[in-house]
């Protein structure tokens, strides 16, 4: 409901009415909407971040460690792209900040530990962790896009594939190596 029409256009009698319940029932386990929210949030990105470090190890090599992160993350996004568009929906809202202490306290240690040993090995230039986080993962999230959108610039056609997330991952990779 909160992709298709927004925090504003979303209530606990409306949201009562589409499962078939009373408003009375979703008061039982939430105090209140924003406790929804904020709950429903919460067991989004936990799923969300679980998936994202499948069978990633901190202590894997850089090229190895960001190209699991990338099949990781571009597996889950593309088999829930509307947990992803929901998520995307709370990180712009005034909610957001109420959870994100929350969501990134293990994912932010996971992957610090990650950055500063592939920096200590020299396999990853020196950056603010910001600059990091924009090269290495933005291009994957764009295509991703493009990919979900079904179409890309001028309307052409697209479909991500195998093929085309390693040669973006190549320039990454390409760009934050020494």
């Amino acid at each position: 409901m909160i992709v298709q029409e927004g925090l504003d256009g979303f209530g606990i009698n409306k949201l009562a009415r589409a499962a078939g319940v009373s408003p009375a029932t979703i008061y039982i386990y939430y105090k209140d909407r924003e406790d929804l929210i904020i709950q429903t949030t919460l067991r989004v990105s936990d799923v969300m971040l679980q998936e994202s470090l499948k069978d990633f190890d901190p202590a894997m090599g850089f090229e190895e460690g960001l190209r699991k992160q990338w099949h990781n993350r571009a597996q889950y996004f593309l088999k829930n792209p509307l947990d992803v568009e929901f998520m995307e929906k709370m990180r712009y809202s005034h909610l957001y900040d109420k959870v994100a202490v929350h969501l990134y306290t293990s994912f932010k240690d996971v992957m610090g530990r990650f950055y500063n040993n592939a920096v200590n090995r020299k396999e990853l230039i020196p950056l603010s962790f910001e600059v990091y986080w924009a090269v290495a993962y933005a291009p994957l999230y764009q295509l991703i896009k493009f990919h979900t959108q079904k179409k890309a610039f001028g309307h052409k056609k697209f479909t991500l594939t195998e093929d085309v997330m390693e040669q973006a991952l190549q320039l990454v990779l390409k760009a934050l190596k020494p």
